[in-house]
C-alpha cells in the first residue's frame, strides 16, 4: 500500500514537503490518543531490548538526527517503533537552514542528498518541548522512547568560537536529554568538520563532558576520515571517558549511484545518505570497535534499511542502530519490520550490547 502511495503520489512531492506531511500525521497519533494502540502493533513480539547508556532502549533500533529537528514528534515516533529518537540537530541560535530546495531523492539508489544547514527552532525552544516530553513519557508509564539530543555549531558562529557555542547548547538541553551528541561532521556548515581535527576536538569535549555531566555525551563523525584518524578518535573518546561514538554522519562521495549523472547532478551538492553509505558506515563501525573499550556505546548509522542489516550492524558491535532515509521509500511501519524481524531471528551477542532482562 505504501510502495503504491509513494510510486503515485509522494515521489512526486518536493521531499521537504513531503516529509512536513509525514511529520503532521505522526504528530497526531498521541493528539488522537493512539499511542498506546499504535505501539501494540509495532512492538517487538519478544525482548530485543538493550542496556547502554545507563539507560534501557526498548528495540536497538532508533530515528536518526535530522528527522524530528525540533523536537515535535518524538511519542509518534516511538509509537511508530523506535526504541529511540535523536533529535536535532539543535543550535544555540535559531536559525532557517539554506535556500530551498534543499533536500533531493535519488530513487533508483533509494538515496537522499541534503544541504539543510541546521535549520531548528534553536536550543531555547526546544528545551521545553523536551522537558514536556519527559514528563509525559514519565506519566503514562510506557517505556521509551529515549530521548537523544544532538547540538551542532550556529552557522553565525565561527569556527574558532565554536566552543562557546556548543556550551550554550549544553547548558540548556543536557540536564533534559538522556543522552547528548557533538555534531562536529555535518557538511553543510561550513567549517564544521574541521573540528574533527584532534587539537580542535580534544578542548570541545572536555568541556562538553564538564558541562554536561552527568548526561552522557557521545561524538557523531563523518565517514570521509581516514581510517587512521577514526582510530585517533576513538582513542581520544577513550581518554576521555566520553559515552561514545555515532557513526557515520552523511557522505559528500558520489560514487557508484545508480542513478544517472544528470540527476546526480542536478541534486548538487550536500550530504549522501541511504544505502549507497552503508558499506563505509560499516567499516567505520568495525574500526571503532576495534579501537574503543568494551563498554564504550557505539550507534551505527547510515544506509539501514532492513532487519538484516540493524543485524549486522549490531553483530559488528555496534550499541545502538539509527535510520532515517529508508523511512522516506518504507513508510511509517518501517520501524515494525524491523522489530519483528529482530524479534524472529535476533542479533548474537556482541560485546557492544547487553541484551535486555525486560526490566524497566
Amino acid at each position: 500500500m505504501y510502495r503504491l502511495l509513494f510510486d503515485q503520489v509522494l515521489s512526486r512531492l518536493d521531499p521537504e514537503r513531503a516529509h512536513h506531511l509525514a511529520m503532521v500525521v505522526i504528530r497526531a497519533i498521541p493528539r488522537l490518543g493512539l499511542r498506546r494502540a499504535v505501539a501494540a502493533f509495532t512492538r517487538p513480539t519478544r525482548d530485543i531490548s538493550v542496556h547502554a547508556l545507563g539507560l534501557r532502549f526498548p528495540t536497538p533500533f532508533g530515528v536518526a538526527a535530522g528527522f524530528d529537528k525540533n523536537a515535535t514528534a518524538v511519542l509518534g515516533l516511538g509509537a511508530l517503533g523506535f526504541g529511540h529518537v535523536e533529535i536535532g540537530t539543535v543550535t544555540a541560535h535559531p536559525q532557517p537552514g539554506n535556500p530551498r530546495p534543499r533536500l533531493f531523492r535519488l530513487i533508483a539508489d533509494r538515496a537522499v542528498v541534503n544541504r539543510m544547514g541546521f535549520n531548528n527552532d534553536g536550543a531555547a525552544r526546544v528545551l521545553p518541548r523536551v522537558e514536556r516530553l519527559r514528563m509525559e513519557r514519565a506519566r503514562s508509564g510506557m517505556r521509551g522512547p529515549v530521548i537523544g539530543v544532538n547540538i551542532g555549531k550556529s552557522r553565525i558562529v565561527s569556527v574558532d568560537d565554536a566552543l562557546e557555542d556548543y556550551l550554550s547548547s549544553t547548558r540548556l538541553l543536557a540536564p533534559v536529554a538522556d543522552y547528548l551528541v557533538v555534531n562536529v561532521s555535518s557538511p553543510n556548515t561550513p567549517g564544521l568538520r574541521g573540528l574533527q581535527e584532534l587539537d580542535r576536538l580534544r578542548p570541545l569535549l572536555e568541556a562538553v563532558q564538564a558541562e554536561a555531566a552527568p548526561t552522557p555525551v557521545l561524538v557523531k563523525i563523518a565517514p570521509e576520515l581516514q581510517d587512521e584518524q577514526v582510530r585517533h578518535i576513538a582513542e581520544l573518546v577513550a581518554q576521555l571517558g566520553l559515552a561514545g561514538v555515532v557513526a557515520t554522519n552523511t557522505t559528500l562521495s558520489r560514487e557508484g549511484l545508480s542513478s544517472t549523472p544528470e540527476l546526480v547532478a542536478a541534486a548538487g551538492e550536500g550530504g549522501l545518505s541511504g544505502p549507497p553509505l552503508a558499506a563505509r558506515s560499516l567499516e567505520v563501525l568495525r574500526l571503532l570497535r576495534g579501537a574503543l573499550p568494551a563498554g564504550a556505546c557505539i550507534i551505527s548509522v547510515g544506509g539501514v534499511s532492513t532487519a538484516q542489516d540493524v543485524r549486522e550492524r549490531l553483530e559488528a558491535g555496534a550499541t545502538l542502530v539509527q535510520g532515517y532515509t529508508a523511512f522516506l521509500y518504507l513508510g511509517p511501519l518501517w520501524a515494525r519490520a524491523i522489530n519483528r524481524g529482530l524479534s524472529r531471528r535476533p542479533p548474537r551477542p556482541a560485546r557492544a550490547a547487553t541484551p535486555g532482562t525486560g526490566s524497566a
